[in-house]
């Protein structure tokens, strides 16, 4: 037998499937859902985090060089160092230059006069320059021994001195990034100062000539920074090569920091270095995964506690059903007196088990009562045949079409009798399993084979007065008439359609009205279901969809509510329009062309009015009045 089979033969199976298969369906869909969502918005925090902090950092370090390079030409153009220099006392000269380097914060302030043995021995610079080491020691021998490498990353000017029209000195000024413990540490107490990172998280930041850290705070050991060790070749080919910023993780000496590099330019625009800033990511992943663990087993403790109330209900279903074809195949089987017996709940279910009772009940005494009528009418028949046995033959013709006579009468009167005591009880089992199916609509199909059981028993009760009396099929009626909070009914619409509401599509709710409007609940959601789907629809690409309601007044003094529902889409031509609520009219080569039509059909019989304009700005308006009670059609 095939799993559908095995699963069609019983309600209980069907209930137990329904109760089991949001629990296996969902658990897992929901678990993939929790990481990629969690791993997503993780990454995107960490790195706009990481991308502000490196924004910060440039903007410090472009603030050193813009002091570097303002403070070398004022201090180029100020007329104390020409007065000085003019007075020729080196002594003097030198003093200034070092209260000038010290004021400004420089590693090196050095003059070269015009017209001396080494004069434009300097080296040139412009702003971030890279310095051969014979260049540094030109300028500074001791900073030399803070770049023991070839090459020295600096920021620097070279500014002339003009008297006259005439060049008679040139002051060099900058800092060295080679080494300068302090400039990094500022910037990594700039960007991550004390507490600014959660979790105990720790930030760092580097300047690189070329891949090399040439001035770092990340630790290679306890007491030793990592200065000399490269980048990752990831890094370096992005950004030094590609002239990229990095914004990523990146392995760092020893652990994985979220990080953020871009390249340091030197006047000419060559890409010469990096600046770099970042935080150790190891805190903040292990919080996303104890998040993302606690949110799963709430789920799932969730999960289960529904799954046991599920089935503590659905057994509230199935157990009743399972009586009752019991008690059914019992009566089949000559088992007059077998009863369902009484069912707690007071459901359609238990309805529909106590309309059975009473009829097996009144099939009983119906069937005592003819039984008895037989047994009456056996015994008049023998006593008229001994009455008429020493008759004639035309007497014994007649006496034998006499009782034919009487025999036909009896079973026409009980018949009769039959038939009005049983047809008034099949009608109302009958108007019950119509209204279930109503009721339960497409899940009616879940207890279809017990329903259909019942369908049969009560088609061969109709069948023993078949020939006697027409069965009148109970018809089917429009639903009861509620009076219905319209803001709530929007809202289970909306949760209804939620699984079509995109990433991309806004929701508006402007929510106002005030009065209760008379209509069918069920019809009303399908009315307004009706109308979002459309809406939604109408924007694929995205959009806003808008959900007002209002109360409104009528000229006689009745009144209602009204409910719009706008889209942002491109609007319907007035050629649609006219043909809208036309049955079988669609735009859609998928649509069917009933959904308006249904919707107008209900509108109307409840009393009230659909509108569709332009909507402001474009899209389309649905607009339905409907009456409050008392209310009169707008």
């Amino acid at each position: 037998m095939s799993w559908r089979g095995w699963l069609e033969r019983s309600v209980r199976r069907k209930l137990l499937a329904i109760a089991l298969l949001p629990a296996v369906v969902m658990l897992p869909l929901v678990t993939a859902a929790l990481i990629g969502w969690g791993n997503f918005v993780y990454d995107k925090l960490l790195i706009a985090k990481v991308r502000s902090d490196l924004a910060v950092a440039r903007g410090y370090f472009d603030q050193v060089g813009e002091r570097v390079l303002s403070g070398t030409a004022a201090v180029a153009g100020s007329q104390a160092l020409l007065e000085r220099i003019l007075r020729d006392r080196p002594d003097d000269l030198d003093w200034f230059l070092e209260q000038q380097r010290q004021r400004l914060e420089l590693d090196f302030l050095v003059i070269q006069l015009a017209g001396r043995p080494a004069d434009d021995h300097l080296p040139s610079a412009e702003g971030v320059e890279v310095w051969s080491a014979q260049a540094l020691a030109t300028v500074s021998p001791a900073l030399a021994k803070r770049a023991p490498a070839a090459r020295a990353l600096v920021i620097a000017q070279r500014k002339d001195v003009m008297e006259g029209g005439r060049r008679i000195a040139t002051v060099l000024g900058g800092i060295l990034i080679n080494g300068n413990l302090e400039l990094v540490d500022r910037i990594n107490n700039i960007v991550y100062p004390e507490g600014a990172l959660p979790l105990g998280s720790k930030g760092t930041a580097t300047l690189f000539l070329d891949d090399v850290r040439v001035s770092t705070n990340v630790r290679l050991f306890p007491n030793e920074r990592a200065v000399g060790t490269r980048a990752s070749p990831e890094v370096r080919e992005a950004v030094l090569m590609q002239g990229h910023t990095w914004l990523d993780r990146a392995r760092v000496v020893d652990a994985w920091y979220m990080s953020g590099y871009e390249p340091i330019l030197d006047h000419a625009g060559r890409r010469v270095g990096m600046l770099y800033v970042g935080y150790l990511e190891e805190p903040f992943r292990l919080a996303k995964y104890g998040i993302l663990g606690v949110t799963w087993l709430i789920f799932v403790l969730g999960t289960v506690l529904t799954l046991l109330a599920s089935l503590r209900w659905a057994a509230t279903i199935f157990r009743p059903v399972e009586r009752m074809a019991r008690t059914m195949r019992s009566v089949e089987q000559g088992e007059h007196a077998a009863r369902v017996g009484a069912v707690a709940s007071d459901d359609e279910i238990g309805r529909l088990a106590g309309q059975l009772n009473h009829l097996l009940d009144t099939l009983d005494d119906q069937r005592k009562t003819l039984e008895r009528w037989a047994q009456e009418l056996e015994q008049k028949v023998e006593a008229r045949t001994r009455e008429l046995a020493d008759s004639s033959r035309s007497l014994q013709h007649t006496q034998r079409q006499l009782v034919q006579s009487e025999r036909l009468a009896a079973i026409g009167h009980v018949s009769a009798a039959l038939a009005h005591e049983i047809n008034n009880p099949v009608a109302v089992i009958q108007g019950n399993l119509d209204l279930i199916r109503e009721l339960l609509g497409d899940r009616s199909q879940i207890i279809g084979a017990e329903l259909a059981l019942l369908d049969q028993q009560v088609d061969r009760m109709r069948t023993m007065v078949a020939q006697l009396l027409q069965a009148v099929r109970p018809s089917q009626r429009a639903g009861p008439v509620d009076y219905v909070d319209l803001n709530a009914a929007v809202d289970d619409s909306l949760v209804l359609s939620g699984h079509l509401v995109l990433p991309h599509i806004r929701v508006v709710r402007e929510l106002r009205a005030t009065r209760a409007v008379a209509f069918n609940r069920q019809e009303l959601q399908q009315l307004l279901v009706n109308l979002i789907t459309n809406a939604l629809q109408a924007m694929p690409d995205g959009g806003t969809l808008t959900l007002r309601t209002r109360d409104w007044s009528g000229e006689a003094g009745g009144g209602g509510a009204e409910v719009e529902v706008q889209d942002s889409g491109p609007g319907i031509p007035p050629e649609v329009r006219k043909q809208l609520f036309l049955p079988l009219f669609t735009t859609r080569k998928d649509g069917n062309g009933l959904g308006l039509w249904v919707s107008l059909s209900l509108v109307e019989r409840h009393g009230g009015s659909i509108e569709v304009e332009d909507a402001p700005g474009g899209g389309a308006l649905f607009r339905v009045c409907l009456l409050a009670r008392g209310g009169l059609p707008p």
